[in-house]
């Protein structure tokens, strides 16, 4: 039974989506509440579900230490995935669809095994990916000019808006995505580079650490659910009329244009 607060904080997120950014939560969420906050994240979950949203997997927040330390928590966070965040390769996202979108490049993971099991390994998450893909994922805040807590971005579905996954799928088997570098263009300039160490250290670590959470609250990782695991480098903000590109090393492209659709 979620609390008054919760119920309110739940409801306001829901409602920017159409009304517009909000201020922060603060006055109903303690900054650092990440029980109360994945509440409220999974009252918006169902209440999206009874509306007929299918979930297609998780993404993973928050991978890099320096945003960690900037929020004052020690630990990633996740939101959902629903069937119609994804735009497709080489698409695009109109942006009447979005309040103040910013674009990151990651490593998805598809998976065709579960991961429920109890003592979750990196083996047994390795063994469960049935293809990777290079993503961007456009994160966008309900909250006004992106002045988030740990608490806020949690609530907010981890900051999430859509996702769009390069076409091309590879093995796991023989990438490198310790060492793979990753280049973030828009407009065909260079706006972000990084590599797979900078997401917990490797991307399959961040989907170990997802597995492991999302067991212990008893909704574990399914057969075809998608992963993001997380930004490989800085996140870029998005204006209309831009084209995105990202190349992760092994992986290939993937892109999208932030217009109108025609």
């Amino acid at each position: 039974m979620l609390a008054a607060s919760q119920t309110e904080a739940a409801v306001r997120l829901r409602e920017a989506y159409d009304g517009g950014a909000i201020p922060p939560l603060r006055d109903l969420l303690a900054p650092d509440d990440a029980d109360m906050a994945y509440a409220v994240q999974a009252a918006n979950t169902g209440f999206w579900t009874e509306q007929g949203r299918r979930i297609v997997g998780r993404k993973v927040g928050l991978t890099a230490k320096a945003v960690q330390k900037q929020l004052g928590v020690d630990q990633p966070d996740f939101g959902v995935l629903f069937d119609d965040m994804e735009i497709v390769d080489g698409g695009r996202l109109d942006p009447s669809r979005a309040l103040q979108p910013k674009v990151e490049a990651e490593v998805a993971l598809i998976l065709d095994a579960d991961l429920a099991g109890p003592d979750i390994s990196f083996e047994d998450v390795s063994n469960a990916v049935g293809a990777v893909a290079p993503a961007i994922e456009i994160v966008d805040s309900r909250i006004a000019d992106w002045k988030i807590t740990f608490a806020d971005t949690v609530a907010d579905n981890g900051s999430s808006a859509f996702f769009v996954l390069g076409a091309d799928r590879k093995p796991l088997s023989g990438l490198d995505l310790w060492t793979c570098g990753m280049a973030l263009e828009i407009n065909g300039e260079v706006v972000s580079v990084g590599a797979g160490a900078a997401c917990l250290g490797h991307p399959l670590n961040a989907a170990l650490w997802l597995a492991k959470t999302l067991v212990g609250r008893g909704e574990p990782l399914r057969a075809g659910d998608i992963v993001l695991t997380g930004a490989l480098g800085p996140m870029v903000a998005l204006a209309p009329g831009d084209g995105v590109r990202a190349t992760v090393g092994g992986l290939g492209a993937v892109s999208f244009r932030y217009e109108e659709n025609r």
